[in-house]
């Protein structure tokens, strides 16, 4: 894992160097074709370290996050772990998994128009959500990934310009938006089927985001590296086999606008007394 991050991580870096001075329309087809997925990819190494799942020993996991948040160019690796556990522990608890639409979005992202600006800002959406509706107080180890970041991103605009920095930004905003490796964050838990909570997606681009679209199987074995829950699949057929699932994230955006159905208030939700 750490010789995969460190490669992409590299590759993101040098290719923002390589852009420093080409046109904004350029810059812009870079991030979405190839940035981003790059960016995607590192976001879910991320998701894959807050389990521990690189190491044995929980810092090194947390210097490996820090180090694979670089070019996503703002800090979150730290914050997120703190947020992602409690989604694990308490899924679709009220209050408490800041996984789930807040009400404002819910009354607010009500028609195709505003669902489709929805998935643009989904990324930010998903990540201001938890300051807003749960704030924690940041500790050391934020204020390292913090330290760390902005020293990356001062260097890049030091030694290569304004331009490389923005690459790493827009590749991280593009890739969480109307993109098909951000349809996961709405594949994974917006209710398609009354009757099911969590959905796994079994297509190729689990190979380029840790196969978190095994996200049924993720859920039942949070200790279970991504490339290896499709044995989880493979040893219990009788438990995921019968399960609605997604062969393609582009179509779950298509369905997610397209659906009057659907929506941000597509999630169950539990009340937070069951959870105390």
């Amino acid at each position: 894992m750490l010789l995969q991050i460190s490669g992409v991580v590299l590759l993101q870096l040098g290719t923002g160097a390589l852009l420093h001075d080409a046109g904004w329309l350029k810059i812009f087809l870079v991030a979405y074709f190839f940035g981003s997925f790059l960016n995607q990819n590192l976001f879910l190494a991320i998701h894959e370290l807050s389990h521990n799942l690189a190491f044995s020993t929980p810092v090194y996991n947390r210097w490996l996050g820090i180090f694979a948040n670089l070019p996503i160019g703002v800090p979150m690796s730290v914050t997120f772990q703190k947020y992602h556990l409690e989604h694990h522990r308490f899924q679709g608890v009220d209050g408490i998994d800041m996984d789930v639409p807040s009400l404002t979005e819910v009354r607010l992202v009500k028609n195709m128009i505003a669902k489709t600006i929805w998935v643009f800002l989904q990324l930010f959406f998903y990540a201001f959500r938890p300051l807003f509706l749960k704030p924690k107080p940041p500790g050391i180890w934020e204020f390292i990934n913090f330290s760390v970041q902005i020293a990356l991103d001062v260097s890049m605009v030091y030694f290569f310009g304004w331009k490389a920095l923005a690459y790493l930004i827009l590749s991280s905003f593009l890739g969480g938006g109307m993109h098909p490796m951000a349809a996961h964050f709405i594949s994974e838990h917006y209710v398609f089927n009354p009757d099911q909570e969590t959905y796994s997606y079994y297509g190729p681009l689990n190979y380029l985001t840790w196969h978190v679209g095994y996200h049924n199987e993720h859920h039942d074995f949070p200790r279970i590296p991504g490339n290896k829950l499709h044995k989880v699949k493979e040893i219990a057929p009788e438990f995921y086999d019968n399960l609605a699932s997604y062969r393609s994230w582009s179509q779950i955006i298509y369905m997610y606008i397209m659906d009057r159905t659907v929506g941000p208030f597509s999630r169950m939700k539990r009340k937070s007394s069951k959870a105390e």
